[in-house]
């Protein structure tokens, strides 16, 4: 298991937007799939609980902090919304949904569906600025999430393509963009956006 990552009624208040605020937590959802159902299988099986351990010790290392954490005390027994105090909008809607998933399987993103990727930009960014800067757990995180998206088609098997010139360096729009759809095209440019930021931190 990669990370890929409870009968009460609960009344989440990041969920009482607009439809599309509730559009764009199931997309966040979708992308960060795998961490969900990681986090939900490991609640009930040591193994996997051993596995995502690890998981968890280097997203941790690599910044996500906020959600780790959280993610650590539903492993703990914790099961209250308390636990998403303080949380970033992607982390609450992350973390909730572990918590919904853990009420009723049936509420858990598909795996296998194609999320929009554009929510994954700031994630990805962030890995691969640190990967630029020596970091070798990101880089070994990346290697990972770059087989996952391959696997995992459309537009992100085509920025996954990309992360090895992204890694050297490569900043050309131009460049990173060419023979890309779009949608893959309007994503790497985001992945650009968020290393620019970055770059100028």
């Amino acid at each position: 298991m990669c990370i890929k990552v409870v009968e009460f009624k609960v009344s989440y208040k990041i969920f009482q937007g607009s439809g599309a605020m509730k559009d764009k937590i199931e997309q966040i959802r979708q992308v960060h799939a795998q961490f969900i159902h990681g986090v939900v299988r490991a609640v009930h099986n040591l193994d996997d609980r051993r596995e995502l351990d690890r998981a968890l010790a280097v997203a941790e290392e690599n910044g996500w902090t906020d959600a780790v954490r959280a993610a650590r005390l539903i492993l703990d027994g914790r099961r209250d919304t308390g636990i998403l105090a303080g949380l970033d909008e992607e982390d609450h809607a992350i973390i909730s949904g572990i918590l919904e998933g853990l009420q009723n399987p049936a509420t858990l993103p598909e795996v296998s569906a194609r999320a929009d990727g554009s929510f994954a930009a700031p994630g990805l960014a962030s890995m691969i600025a640190m990967a630029c800067r020596g970091n070798v757990q990101a880089l070994q995180a990346l290697s990972v999430m770059g087989e996952q998206m391959t696997a995992h088609g459309g537009d992100m098997a085509h920025i996954s393509g990309r992360l090895r010139q992204l890694l050297d360096g490569e900043r050309d729009q131009e460049k990173l963009t060419a023979g890309m759809s779009a949608k893959s095209g309007s994503l790497m440019l985001s992945i650009l956006d968020e290393l620019a930021k970055l770059d100028h931190h």
